[in-house]
């Protein structure tokens, strides 16, 4: 599944975490790292420039943090990012430079690459997007199967056994999701695509796609 490997899904140089993902195939192998990489990360970061707010969280001094926004760590909030009324960042979390986490969403188990946007009620747990990833409103990342098995990534006829149990999705650079979409458990959507309001996605799209439903998926021209 060359598609999904991380290579073909994210810039690293657009993000904090680059480091989190050496010697990584998969992006989702990064999910289990994500609290002792902020950890030691945030250690390291440049005091002039991130100030530490409680236990295992920094923030960049230029970002804004409304008053009405709860940060748990392990969380590191990278420069000039946003985080909005009544944000819930659960820990585990690293946003980057100007992202925008909005009103009411919540984050936890996340790596936001910069300039993503989550900004109007979304839920992303367990998931990574990539640079300029965008969600539109009340879209989530469903990271948990109702029967509780651990999630399997399918595309096709071929499958990659996780061995996780939570999984929201990978989101590649750019990608686009409307409004109201639920991408299930173990979605993987390719860089540049875009994903129709209303839908719910399982599995891999391919880059450089339009989801309009499982059936149609259309090469962008």
């Amino acid at each position: 599944m060359e598609s999904c490997k991380i290579s073909n899904l994210y810039t690293l140089s657009e993000t904090i975490a680059a480091g989190l993902f050496e010697g990584l195939a998969y992006p989702w192998e990064a999910l289990p790292k994500i609290s002792s990489f902020i950890c030691v990360l945030g250690k390291s970061l440049d005091s002039e420039k991130f100030e530490q707010r409680g236990e295992n969280v920094w923030v960049a001094r230029n970002a804004k943090v409304a008053p009405t926004a709860n940060i748990n760590g392990p969380a590191i909030i990278d420069e000039e990012a946003e985080i909005r009324h009544c944000a819930f960042i659960r820990g585990n979390a690293i946003v980057g430079k100007g992202a925008v986490v909005g009103n009411s969403t919540e984050l936890k188990n996340v790596v936001l690459f910069n300039k993503v946007q989550v900004p109007h009620y979304n839920y992303v747990g367990d998931a990574i997007l990539g640079y300029k990833a965008h969600m539109g409103a009340g879209s989530i990342t469903s990271n948990v199967k109702s029967d509780k098995t651990l999630v399997v990534v399918k595309d096709g006829k071929e499958e990659i056994a996780t061995g996780l149990k939570k999984f929201g999705a990978m989101l590649g650079d750019e990608v686009e999701v409307g409004c109201n979409s639920v991408l299930n458990p173990g979605s993987v959507i390719g860089r540049h695509s875009n994903i129709y309001p209303l839908s719910m996605v399982r599995g891999v799209v391919p880059a450089n796609s339009i989801y309009k439903n499982k059936n149609e998926i259309v090469e962008k021209q």
